[in-house]
């Protein structure tokens, strides 16, 4: 049996409180689902190998976000919009991601999940999951197809940065009470804006940016990381 980690020998210093409303914004492909949506477009697409290599170079921080999604959306060009509501149909939600939101939510929390891969996947999954709020990048369809290009402005690690600060500000959420949990380069602000940044089974440069890293795929461990 995989021994758990104890994550409070971690030291987090000021971690947000359980007892009193935070806001807690995840990642979404590879950290709240298991998949990374475009690669499985890309399997469809007959490109997969190509785009995973790109997706996992810009994960590593070895490729700008901006320029990595804008090629990898291009090798989608022509792929019928049906295969995309086929890909939201074949996504799995990681391990103690309902426990995570549920008892945050009974302590008042608001969670929200910033996501570069894409709305016409997520918009239909993340409200069965209670997610309160989430932005994502949006892809052009022409004539039911897609167009190979994502309509700006691109969901990068800026933007998921602002994000946070923008729902925090706009529920009167001190950022103080504030938790940011990612896998890659594209979360780095995010995770670094936070009170407290999680890795969560993640890149090594943003394990070197987080207050704490979780290496055991339960999103229900980082409850174990608040005071």
């Amino acid at each position: 049996m995989t021994k758990v980690p104890d994550l409070k020998k971690q030291n987090v210093i000021n971690a947000p409180l359980l007892k009193k409303p935070g806001i807690l914004v995840l990642d979404v492909d590879a950290t709240l689902i298991e998949e990374e949506v475009i690669d499985l477009l890309g399997d469809i697409a007959g490109v997969g190998s190509d785009l995973a290599y790109i997706t996992s170079r810009a994960m590593q921080g070895k490729m700008d976000f901006n320029t990595s999604l804008k090629l990898r959306v291009s090798m989608l060009k022509g792929l019928d919009y049906s295969c995309v509501k086929q890909v939201a149909q074949n996504i799995h939600t990681t391990n103690g991601a309902k426990k995570l939101i549920d008892t945050l939510h009974s302590f008042g929390w608001k969670v929200g999940a910033v996501s570069g891969g894409f709305k016409q996947v997520l918009d239909d999954f993340l409200p069965k999951l209670n997610i309160d709020f989430w932005v994502a990048n949006n892809l052009e369809i022409v004539d039911s197809k897609l167009s190979g290009k994502v309509i700006d402005p691109i969901v990068n690690r800026q933007y998921k940065a602002k994000a946070l600060i923008n729902w925090a500000h706009k529920n009167n959420i001190d950022i103080s009470q504030s938790v940011a949990i990612g896998d890659g380069a594209n979360d780095i602000d995010m995770i670094k804006t936070a009170r407290l940044g999680v890795a969560f089974c993640a890149k090594q440069l943003l394990k070197s940016q987080a207050k704490a890293s979780i290496d055991t795929r339960d999103l229900s461990l980082v409850l174990d990381l608040l005071n």
